[in-house]
């Protein structure tokens, strides 16, 4: 037995046992977090250098793909050098810093995307008003209370979980350091006042969630009323790939932190977690950029841009 005072690192799950499969494992996820930067470094350069592009969806969108960027980058490095390397040893410290970070990025991405809800609602719903609800100064307001509410996301769970007495061990099951997995290395009834906290915390986020099915259903409404075939089309590939990310991502999330001990098998923990924390920063930009038409000609005039001057 061991206690959180005696533990100073913890035990990432390995993927596999032989060496070909480790670095199979690592060219895999080495593909997908590339993916990342090359999907949202384009967006973020051609929303910050065209002005056209200065409009709240695209303020938003920007925001989103650096929340993509970091949150990608708090889990695939750590489980890809591990592979690599053939160490699964991760620091109490750095186990602490990855549960943060993990949370405070995922959970800014989570309201963010309520708030491009939000904006989605306005301009097609009540668009003569979109100018003076979704100001500038509006949208810095959402996006600051996007980042700062996931900032008290996860100082409050990670100082919760933290706090824990340790005495199951120090053997993570899983591939990054998530909490449903360390409250199972807790002592007896230790961990009940997290659970509680995360029941709270996912009841709300569950309340923000139907907000946006709720801002869908009037959006879905109006546009069945737009007489353009084309302006229908439009309105629909824009808001269905931006609900079905909303819904994978709170209901797989929800699953994993909600779902009882008994149903916890590491094949299911596995595909569960990568589907909340792997899947939407990497398609995040395939829905965004390339099905919208302004954004992929303000990458092309990018492109052609870098292009010339490097001639």
């Amino acid at each position: 037995m061991s206690n959180s005072s005696s533990i100073t690192q913890f035990f990432l799950m390995a993927f596999a046992d032989t060496r070909e499969l480790q670095l199979l494992h690592f060219w895999l996820f080495l593909g997908i977090y590339l993916a990342a930067p090359l999907g949202n470094g384009p967006i973020i350069t051609a929303i910050a250098c065209n002005h056209h592009l200065h409009t709240p969806m695209y303020f938003f969108l920007l925001n989103l793909s650096l929340l993509d960027l970091g949150c990608i980058s708090t889990t695939l490095p750590k489980s890809m050098a591990s592979s690599l390397w053939g160490t699964r040893a991760i620091s109490y410290a750095g186990c602490a810093a990855q549960v943060f970070l993990f949370l405070f990025l995922l959970s800014a991405e989570y309201y963010l995307l309520t708030a491009m809800a939000y904006d989605r609602y306005v301009a097609i719903c009540k668009p003569l008003h979109y100018g003076t609800l979704l100001g500038s100064r509006a949208c810095a307001h959402m996006a600051a209370a996007a980042w700062g509410g996931g900032f008290l996301y996860a100082v409050l769970h990670t100082a919760n979980t933290f706090s824990l007495p340790l005495c199951q061990g120090n053997a993570v099951n899983q591939f990054f350091c998530e909490i449903p997995q360390i409250l199972k290395l807790s002592c007896s009834n230790s961990y009940l006042m997290e659970v509680w906290l995360i029941v709270f915390s996912v009841l709300v986020d569950l309340g923000f969630f139907v907000y946006i099915a709720l801002s869908y259903v009037q959006i879905f409404r109006a546009v069945l009323r737009i007489p353009s075939q084309q302006g229908r089309h439009k309105a629909f590939s824009t808001c269905l790939p931006h609900l079905a990310v909303v819904s994978l991502f709170i209901m797989t999330g929800m699953f994993a932190y909600l779902k009882p001990p008994s149903i916890s098998y590491t094949s299911l923990d596995l595909v569960v977690s990568f589907l909340y924390s792997v899947v939407p920063p990497t398609v995040n930009p395939l829905i965004y950029s390339l099905r919208n038409k302004e954004l992929r000609d303000a990458l092309w005039k990018l492109i052609q841009w870098l292009l010339f001057h490097w001639q």
